[in-house]
């Protein structure tokens, strides 16, 4: 039996990587599928972070240090006492989750539509999953890369309602990478698969994205890379490969530009 023309297409992979200045907004680099809303997975940590400083739940980059509770029978990398730096850089999914909870409903919805995030959609629902700590989790909220590149840019140039220290904090416990030509870059990445037409799981359609932002001297790109592969990926996570590949493609992309 053979495959339909749009079966074929539904299996084709997804890529995206769309780069912009920072000062003006203008595109620097676009290709790919930008304008289509996916779910955010650990990208969010960078709202999340936002909120967590901005409300006064997270102190510094050290403040405050949670306890791993085994109770929440998590993977290994994430069973640690976790604080605001380890959070990011390890990708700890309990402690957002925790930060959410203790914003509460109300104050995590509020934020997410003064934020303008995505599609603003934090009722949950996809896979049983509940609102509060997984709307970002292959569930209900979904964002396109277009709209990842606008929200950091508004993050950047401090046009979100948010205190400027908390803005600060923020940058400080974003993952840092070095790439050629001088160039240093943060970002987020986020993993997850994609959900098929009855909600559940789709392990061949693993979801990558990393989201940042880029300098060299005077020069300030924000940018977000998705790719959504056809296969499944047994080792490192696809996450990994999308961070890996922007940091060594974003130099070439942007020189004498």
């Amino acid at each position: 039996m053979s495959l339909s023309a749009a079966q074929v297409r539904a299996a084709d992979p997804i890529r995206c990587t769309v780069i912009i200045d920072e000062k003006t907004g203008e595109t620097v680099y676009r290709q790919g599928n930008c304008d289509q809303g996916f779910y955010p997975q650990s990208t969010f940590k960078l709202p999340l972070a936002m909120m967590g400083f901005d409300s006064g739940i997270l102190v510094d980059e050290h403040d405050p240090l949670w306890k791993y509770d085994p109770k929440l029978k998590r993977s290994k990398r994430e069973q640690q006492d976790t604080d605001p730096t380890i959070w990011e850089r390890d990708s700890i999914v309990w402690f957002s989750q925790a930060l959410t909870r203790k914003l509460g409903k109300r104050a995590f919805a509020d934020y997410v539509k003064r934020f303008g995030y995505g599609n603003q959609d934090v009722t949950g629902g996809p896979g049983n999953t509940d609102g509060l700590t997984e709307s970002w989790l292959m569930s209900s909220l979904k964002i396109s890369a277009e709209d990842q590149v606008q929200f950091i840019r508004r993050f950047r140039i401090g046009s979100l309602p948010i205190s400027e220290r908390a803005r600060q904090m923020t940058e400080a416990i974003i993952p840092h990478f070095e790439a050629a030509d001088g160039w240093h870059i943060q970002g987020k990445t986020g993993s997850g698969w994609l959900r098929d037409v009855t909600g559940k799981t789709n392990y061949e359609r693993p979801l990558g994205w990393f989201v940042g932002w880029a300098t060299r001297g005077d020069r300030r790109l924000v940018f977000a890379r998705l790719y959504i592969a056809n296969h499944r990926y047994k080792d490192n996570p696809i996450s990994f490969e999308t961070r890996d590949s922007l940091v060594a493609d974003l130099p070439g992309l942007v020189a004498g530009q």
